[in-house]
C-alpha cells in the first residue's frame, strides 16, 4: 500500500512529492509560521527538509507527508509520519501528526479537518496503535487543537538544540491518542 490520497469536505491531502517544494518554500519562509519550527528557511534548508521528508515517508508504508489542497490551491501540508528519527527503527504501530498551514488559511478549522483524517486513516486504514503529536510548549494555539481533536496531553520535554537557533525556548510538549481512545472518541 503506498501513501493515499486523502480528501475531507475542504482539504485534498496528495502525497508529498518533489513537485510541492515551491509550495513548501513559500510556507516554511514565513517566520510566523515557522515561529515556533526554528524560524523562516532559506531555499537550501527547504530542499533539503524535503528531500529528509520524502525518505522518511518511505519508511514505513502508508506514513508520510501530504501536501494540503483547498478549491485547488496549496493550503499547507499535513504529516503522519514514522515517530522518532531516521536512524531510528520505527515504532510498529505508531504514527507521528503534525501540519503546518499558511497564514492565510489560519483559523478556518483546515489544520484541524486535515488532521482528524489523518487520525481516522492512521487508526482505520492503516490499523496504527497509538498517534503521538508534538508542540512547542509555547504554542498554545497549536496545544489547544491537539487538545480539540482528542489527543491527550503525555508529557513536557526539552527538544535537541541543534533543531533550533540559539535562545530559542526548546520545551516541548507531546501528546497522544491511543486507537482504542479513538473509536471511544468516536462513538464506535
Amino acid at each position: 500500500m503506498s501513501q493515499a490520497i486523502l480528501s475531507t469536505e475542504r482539504v485534498r491531502l496528495v502525497p508529498l512529492s518533489d513537485e510541492h517544494l515551491e509550495h513548501q518554500l513559500e510556507l516554511d519562509a514565513d517566520p510566523e509560521v515557522m515561529r515556533h519550527l526554528g524560524g523562516a528557511r532559506s531555499r537550501e534548508q527547504v530542499e533539503a527538509a524535503l528531500r529528509g521528508n520524502l525518505a522518511d515517508a518511505e519508511r514505513v508504508e502508508g506514513l508520510g507527508y501530504w501536501a494540503g489542497f483547498v478549491e485547488g490551491d496549496f493550503a499547507g501540508y499535513w504529516i503522519l509520519r514514522p515517530p522518532g528519527t531516521a536512524d531510528e527503527e520505527p515504532a510498529e504501530g505508531q504514527g507521528e501528526l503534525g501540519c503546518k498551514v499558511l497564514r492565510r488559511y489560519w483559523r478556518q478549522g483546515l489544520g484541524s479537518e486535515g488532521s482528524r483524517e489523518l487520525l481516522r486513516h492512521g487508526f482505520e486504514d492503516l490499523g496504527l496503535t497509538r498517534i503521538s503529536a508534538m508542540a512547542a510548549a509555547a504554542n498554545s494555539a497549536s496545544r489547544a487543537t491537539l487538545t480539540a481533536l482528542g489527543l491527550s496531553y503525555v508529557r513536557e520535554f526539552q527538544s535537541p538544540a541543534e533543531y533550533f537557533p540559539p535562545g530559542s525556548d526548546l520545551r516541548t510538549a507531546e501528546y497522544a491518542f491511543t486507537q482504542e481512545r479513538w473509536h471511544e472518541f468516536q462513538g464506535v
